[in-house]
C-alpha cells in the first residue's frame, strides 16, 4: 500500500514539474483537458493517477512521455486488448517515475561544485607538502563550514568542503584510528550531503551520505551517527523512500530517547534534529499520525535544549520545532494551520539566516496555496534579504516559477520580473 502511494505521489511530482517547465497554470491544463482546476491539483498531489485514460489525456497535453508515467508506449498498446487498463496498472505501481530527474536535473556549473564531487569519490587521500593542522584547528575548521552553511553562504562552502576534506582524509592516514577525525571527517560529509540536497544533486548527495555513516561508525560517537542518520533519512525522502526515512529515524530515536535531564546539549540538539527529520519524511509521506508523534517527541527534547545560533554545533530550538510543524502543514495543503502558526515566528528574532529564510519561503508556500500571490511575492523578497543564496536553489525557483505561470493576467509584474532575475521566467 506503501509503495503505492509513493508511486502516486512520484507521478504527481512529473505531472507538476512538466506543467511548471512549460509555465501554465493549474486551470490553463485543466481547461485543455476539459476538468476543473482541482483536478488537476489532486492528480499533482498523487491522488487519481490510477486512471489510466486521464493519465494518457495528461501525457498528450503536457507532451510528457508516457513512461514517465508508468504508462506502456502508444504502439505497444493492442486496441482490442481488454487486459490492457489490468497491465499498465500493474506497471504504474512498479515502474519508476524515472522523469523526475530528467525534469528537475539542476544546473551546477563551476570547477567548485566539480571539486566537490571529486573528493567524494574513493580513492586515496590527495596529500599536499603543506603540513595537516592539527586537530583544534581542523575542529575550527568544521565549525567554519557549518556556519558557511547556516548563513546560507554555499558559494564559499562549496570552496571550502574539498580542502577540508582533503585535510581530514590526510590526517587520518597520518593517525589512523583517530575516532575525534573521524568523528570530524562524518560532520564535513554531512555537511556536504546537505548542500548537495539543496543544490537538487540527489544523486552526488548519496555519496556524501555513504561517506557520512562509514566515518560515524568508526567514530563510535552516538552523536555523530544521530547526525550521519539524519542526513541518511534526507536523502531517502528526497528520493520519495519516505517510509524507509521514517523507519530509519524511528529506530534510531528509539535507542536515543530518555533521560533528558541527564544528557549533553549536543546529544538533545542531534536528537531533536533526528527528529525533526522524521517530521519532514512523515509529512512528505501523508503520514500525519507520525508527524505528530515526531513533532511532540522533538517539543519535549527541546524543553532541555535552544541551540539557536550560526556558531551553534547544531541549530535546534524550539523556534525550529514550530518552524517544521509550519513546513508539515504547508505539505499536508493546511495553508490557514500553516500561516496561523507563522505569524508569531515572523515576530521573533531567529539568529540563523537559513532559518529565517526557511520561515518566509514556506509562508510563500502557504500564500501560493491560498492564491494570494502578491503576499507570496513579498514573503519570497523577504526570505531574499535573508538569504540571498538559499532564495535561488532549485526548490525556490521551482516555487517563483509557478506562482508566475498562474498569474495569466500579469497583475504583479514585480514577480515576473523577480521570476527572470532567479532565470525562470513565466
Amino acid at each position: 500500500m506503501a509503495d503505492a502511494q509513493s508511486e502516486a505521489r512520484r507521478i504527481g511530482e512529473v505531472i507538476r514539474q512538466a506543467r511548471v517547465l512549460q509555465r501554465r497554470s493549474q486551470a490553463d491544463v485543466a481547461s485543455a483537458l476539459g476538468y476543473h482546476q482541482s483536478k488537476v491539483s489532486r492528480l499533482e498531489g498523487g491522488r487519481g493517477t490510477d486512471d489510466v485514460r486521464v493519465l494518457r489525456e495528461v501525457a498528450q497535453v503536457l507532451a510528457i512521455p508516457p513512461h514517465r508515467l508508468g504508462l506502456a508506449a502508444a504502439s505497444d498498446i493492442s486496441p482490442v486488448d481488454p487486459e490492457t487498463s489490468e497491465t499498465e496498472d500493474m506497471r504504474r505501481r512498479t515502474v519508476l517515475a524515472a522523469g523526475i530527474a530528467a525534469l528537475a536535473a539542476p544546473t551546477i556549473p563551476g570547477t567548485a561544485h566539480q571539486d566537490l564531487v571529486q573528493s567524494l569519490l574513493p580513492g586515496a587521500a590527495r596529500v599536499t607538502a603543506e603540513p595537516v593542522p592539527d586537530l583544534q584547528s581542523l575542529r575550527d575548521q568544521v565549525a567554519g563550514v557549518r556556519r558557511l552553511f547556516c548563513t546560507c553562504d554555499y558559494t564559499k562552502l562549496e570552496g571550502a568542503l574539498p580542502v577540508l576534506i582533503g585535510q581530514l582524509r590526510q590526517a587520518i592516514s597520518e593517525s589512523p584510528g583517530s575516532s575525534d577525525l573521524s568523528g570530524l571527517l562524518a560532520t564535513t560529509y554531512q555537511t556536504s550531503a546537505s548542500l548537495l540536497l539543496k543544490q537538487s544533486d540527489q544523486g552526488n548527495a548519496w555519496l556524501a551520505v555513504g561517506r557520512a555513516m562509514a566515518e560515524a561508525e568508526r567514530s563510535g560517537d552516538p552523536v555523530v551517527l544521530a547526525s550521519s542518520v539524519r542526513v541518511h533519512a534526507h536523502a531517502l525522502a528526497r528520493d520519495s523512500h519516505t517510509a524507509q526515512a521514517v523507519t530509519l529515524v524511528r529506530h534510531t530515536a528509539d535507542q536515543l530517547t530518555g533521560s533528558y535531564d541527564q544528557r549533553s546539549p549536543r546529544y538533545l540538539a542531534a536528537l531533536g534534529l533526528l527528529l525533526l527529520r522524521g517530521v519532514t519524511a512523515a509529512s512528505s509521506g501523508g503520514d500525519r499520525s507520525a508527524t505528530q508523534d515526531f513533532l511532540t517527541e522533538a517539543k519535549q527534547v527541546a524543553r532541555y535544549v535552544a541551540l539557536d545560533s550560526p556558531d551553534a554545533w547544531a541549530n535546534f530550538s524550539p523556534t525550529n520545532v514550530a518552524l517544521h510543524g509550519l513546513s508539515a502543514a504547508v505539505v499536508f495543503g493546511d495553508a490557514g494551520v500553516a500561516l496561523d502558526t507563522a505569524r508569531p515566528l515572523m515576530r521573533r528574532h531567529i539568529p540563523v539566516p537559513e532559518r529565517r529564510a526557511a520561515l518566509w519561503i514556506e509562508a510563500a508556500r502557504a500564500y501560493s496555496q491560498q492564491a494570494r500571490l502578491a503576499d507570496g511575492y513579498q514573503a519570497l523578497r523577504i526570505a531574499e534579504s535573508c538569504a540571498a543564496q538559499d532564495i535561488r536553489r532549485p526548490a525556490v525557483r521551482e516555487l517563483v516559477a509557478d506562482m508566475a505561470a498562474r498569474d495569466r493576467r500579469r497583475t504583479l509584474p514585480e514577480l515576473h520580473r523577480f521570476s527572470r532575475q532567479l532565470g525562470v521566467p513565466a
